[in-house]
């Protein structure tokens, strides 16, 4: 897997193996129980892949993996995979930039009306471009917690391909 430059806060992934899902699910159920460096945990079709406790930060990121079912071949299944931050950090970036977006249309049109009755709009002005300088503070610190979570979203990586290489389990086209 390679993690380009794009722009994007939550790489995705997906490849095909020549295992029945149920096998691969068990297999990472196992694995999860047979080691203390991550923490492995499966609900339904999808396994997340967690740092510990002890070793995470803020911008500590995790691996969903959702494994599905090949329905015109039961031995092929379909990885696909998405790094991201702990489901609260996004809430919390998806809370903030909603915030600022609706503080940017509302005094947006709050100096428009200002503007056009002829009173003073500076204040609101100020505001609306204010939230265009925290939008982009807020992506860059995405993109920065992004780069600070990278050492071990290679190690969440190498885990998924190293539970899946111990039973010799390869992608296939």
């Amino acid at each position: 897997m390679e993690l380009s430059n794009e722009i994007v806060l939550r790489p995705r992934f997906k490849f095909n193996v020549s295992h029945d899902n149920e096998s691969l699910l068990s297999l990472f159920e196992k694995e999860g129980k047979s080691q203390s460096e991550f923490i492995v945990t499966r609900v339904d079709d999808h396994v997340f892949i967690k740092i510990p406790k002890a070793k995470q930060h803020f911008w500590s990121p995790q691996l969903h993996l959702e494994i599905n079912e090949d329905y015109d071949n039961e031995k092929l299944s379909t990885i696909y995979g998405l790094f991201g931050p702990n489901p609260t950090v996004w809430t919390m970036f998806m809370f903030f930039h909603f915030a600022a977006a609706a503080f940017f249309f509302g005094f947006g049109i709050w100096a428009y009306v200002n503007w056009s009755l002829g009173n003073n709009f500076a204040i609101q002005l100020f505001v609306t471009l204010l939230m265009i300088v925290v939008w982009f503070a807020l992506y860059f610190s995405g993109r920065l917690g992004k780069k600070a979570g990278m050492e071990q979203m290679h190690q969440l990586h190498h885990f998924m391909r190293d539970t899946l290489r111990s039973k010799d389990i390869h992608a296939v086209e």
